[in-house]
C-alpha cells in the first residue's frame, strides 16, 4: 500500500537513521545481547548524527522539529534492523515532551543539551513492585524539607535505568490525595541515597537494560520538580496517548517486518514437492495477516497526522496501543509457526522477533487498561 504520510524530507531522515544504524548498532547487537546492555557511546554517537531530541528548539542542540513522523521514522527503522536493544524511543518519545513542556528555561539549560548530544540517558520511574497501572497504588514519597525534596521509595521495570543520568520519579508529595497528590521529581545519577538494583533478566529485548531503582533518604534540589506541585497524575495523562502512539508505531513496522520476513521464507521453503506458501491454508492466513497489518498501519497513519495537528485523543491512543500491539505480536505467534521448527530457532529473525515483541500489550499500559478507557468513553 502507498504511504501518504511522509515527504521527501522524512524519507531522507529515514535514509540517515538507516545508515547510521548499519553502521553503528547492527554489528553490535548479537554482542549487546550477551552483555544485557548496549556500549554508551552508541548514544552519544546517536546524538552527534542528530537523531535525538528531534523535536527539541535548536538552542539547546534538537532538532526543533515538533513533527512525530520524524519519531516515527526512527521507531520503525530500529525496527527493521532488529535493535530492539536500543532505548532511543524512551527518550525521544516519552521522556522528552517532559523536559521540553514542564520545565522553566533554568531546567532546560541545564537538562536539554545533554539530551540532545547523547551524553544525558533518560528514563521515567513510574511502575513499582506493588503498582503498575495503578498510579493510587505508588509508595514512593517525596517530602519537602527545606530547600529540598527527600524520596524515599523503590521502583522497578525502568527502561534505561541502568545507563539513566536522569529519571523522572513518579512520587506522592500529598498522600493523602490519591493519584491527585502525585508530583514528578527529577533525579539525576549520583544524586546522594539513589542506587540501582540488579539488571532484570528479561524474555526479550536482552540488549536494553532494564532495572530496579532505589530512594533512601534521596535528597534532591527543589528545583528538580517538573511541572506543579501535586499535578504529576495530570501531566502524565497529558503526555500517554503520544507514548502510546510510539509503543503502536514499532508494533505495526514489527507486524510488517515479520510479515516479509515470512513471505520470503513461504515462497523459498519446499514441502512436499511445492512452496510451502502455495497451500491454501497457509496462503489465506497470509493474506489475512497483510490485511489486518495494511488496516493497522493505515489507522496508526491516521493517529500520527492526529497528533501532529494536537488532535489525538487518549481514546483513540489507547485504540491504537492495544490493536496494534495485540496484532503484532498474533504475526509473531502466526509468522513463527510456518516458519516451522526454524522459527524456534534465536538464529532466525522471527525468534527473536517473537520473544522480544510479548513486552508490547504490557508496557505503556496493558491491553486490558487500553480496554477500560475506552469502554469507559462509551457512555455504558
Amino acid at each position: 500500500m502507498q504511504q501518504h504520510l511522509y515527504e521527501p524530507v522524512h524519507e531522507e531522515f529515514r535514509d540517515l537513521c538507516r545508515e547510521f544504524l548499519a553502521r553503528e548498532a547492527v554489528p553490535h547487537h548479537d554482542r549487546w545481547e550477551a552483555d544485557g546492555i548496549v556500549d554508551r557511546d552508541v548514544w552519544r554517537k546517536a546524538g552527534a548524527a542528530g537523531l535525538l531530541g528531534p523535536d527539541v528548539d535548536p538552542e539547546y542542540g534538537g532538532g526543533g522539529q515538533r513533527d512525530f513522523r520524524f519519531n516515527a521514522v526512527l521507531a520503525e527503522e530500529v525496527v527493521a534492523a532488529g535493535c530492539s536493544g536500543l532505548g532511543f524511543g524512551l527518550h525521544n518519545d516519552v521522556v522528552a515532551p517532559y523536559l521540553t513542556d514542564l520545565t522553566t528555561e533554568e531546567q532546560r539549560r541545564r537538562w536539554l543539551p545533554g539530551f540532545c548530544s547523547g551524553d544525558v540517558v533518560t528514563a521515567i520511574a513510574m511502575s513499582e513492585p506493588g503498582a503498575g497501572s495503578d498510579l493510587a497504588g505508588i509508595r514512593t514519597t517525596a517530602v519537602r524539607d527545606g530547600d529540598g525534596w527527600v524520596l524515599n521509595g523503590q521502583k522497578t521495570f525502568i527502561t534505561n535505568g541502568e545507563q539513566a543520568d536522569l529519571v523522572v520519579v513518579v512520587a506522592k508529595t500529598a498522600p493523602e490525595q490519591g493519584a491527585h497528590g502525585v508530583s514528578l521529581i527529577v533525579v539525576e545519577s549520583g544524586t546522594p541515597g539513589f542506587s540501582r538494583g540488579r539488571r532484570l533478566a528479561k524474555v526479550g529485548l536482552k540488549a536494553n537494560d532494564t532495572a530496579e531503582l532505589f530512594f533512601d533518604d534521596c535528597r534532591v534540589p527543589a528545583g528538580n520538580l517538573l511541572g506543579t506541585e501535586n499535578h504529576g497524575f495530570y501531566h502524565l495523562m497529558a503526555n500517554l496517548p503520544r507514548e502510546r502512539l510510539g509503543i503502536a508505531v514499532a508494533a505495526v513496522a514489527a507486524a510488517e517486518r515479520l510479515l516479509a520476513v515470512t513471505l520470503d521464507y513461504a515462497r523459498d521453503r519446499q514441502a512436499f514437492g511445492r512452496s510451502i506458501g502455495s497451500f491454501q491454508h497457509n496462503r489465506f492466513l497470509l493474506a489475512e495477516l497483510d490485511t489486518e497489518v495494511t488496516i493497522a498501519r493505515t489507522f496508526v497513519n491516521h493517529c500520527i497526522a492526529e497528533f501532529n495537528a494536537g488532535r489525538l485523543t487518549v481514546v483513540d491512543a489507547a485504540k491504537a496501543k492495544w490493536w496494534t500491539t495485540e496484532l503484532q505480536n498474533r504475526v509473531a505467534d502466526r509468522c513463527l509457526q510456518l516458519h516451522g521448527g526454524y522459527g524456534y530457532m534465536l538464529e532466525y529473525p522471527v525468534a527473536k522477533a517473537w520473544l522480544d515483541g510479548r513486552v508490547q500489550t504490557i508496557y505503556g499500559g496493558t491491553t486490558e487498561i487500553m480496554k477500560e478507557i475506552i469502554g469507559r468513553s462509551l457512555d455504558l
